[in-house]
């Protein structure tokens, strides 16, 4: 666990004794952004395993590439990218692909979004459970959506920020929350509440065991300098 001592100390200082060789330092950043980046990542890729190793890979090349880190955005922008990056590479190298947006600026993907929203019985089934239930209902969306949806509703990060972190304009940002909501209304205007924050929760020993993978992993990489 993170040293009592270690929790005063910014996301700055600790990157700079990060970068001055106190690598265990960077556990601290981790679990600051354990949850984010795990939400972020998951917007992107379906599948709980699959997330949890890109959210590996994303937390190893910050590391590695820490040197980079300018200040001229926080860090958590900065390493958000990064875990998006990852996340969009695991798709590429998959052979899928997102959705494209058609003239009008909607993504196509929207229709299949539409087509399989009814009220079957698995998602009646699964409305026992607001947080699995919500989750289900983000997978569906675009990715393109669901991305914008998870840093600005669920993470709360700004427009500005969500911009930086997707290299999307401010008003791309605007639109495509307010498609995203729009496709969500129908079914979870009721859970926008207490409800949200159980989807893609990344806590407890999940947590635990990637840090622990991390750190062994940039201990290695530290050892090797």
């Amino acid at each position: 666990m993170v040293r009592e001592e270690w929790q005063s100390l910014s996301d700055e200082e600790a990157v700079a004794r990060v970068r001055a060789g106190a690598s265990d330092l960077f556990e601290l950043l981790m679990r600051r952004y354990n949850q984010r980046l795990f939400r972020v990542i998951r917007s992107v890729i379906t599948s709980d395993a699959d997330a949890k190793d890109v959210l590996q890979e994303a937390w190893v090349r910050a590391f590695e590439h820490l040197h980079q880190f300018a200040g001229k955005a926080a860090f958590s922008t900065w390493v958000t990218k990064i875990a998006l990056y990852e996340a969009f590479e695991r798709v590429r190298k998959g052979k899928r692909f997102t959705a494209l947006e058609n003239d009008d600026g909607e993504i196509m993907a929207e229709a299949e979004y539409r087509a399989t929203n009814g009220d079957d019985p698995e998602k009646q089934a699964m409305r026992g459970e607001l947080g699995r239930a919500l989750q289900s209902a983000l997978d569906r969306l675009p990715e393109a959506y669901r991305s914008v949806f998870v840093l600005r509703e669920m993470e709360r990060l700004s427009t500005t920020e969500t911009a930086q972190c997707l290299s999307l304009s401010e008003e791309a940002v605007k639109t495509r929350l307010h498609r995203s909501r729009a496709l969500l209304r129908r079914d979870l205007e009721t859970w926008m509440g207490p409800a949200l924050l159980e989807a893609y929760a990344f806590m407890g020993h999940d947590c635990d065991r990637v840090v622990a993978k991390v750190m062994e992993r940039i201990t290695n990489l530290a050892t090797r300098r």
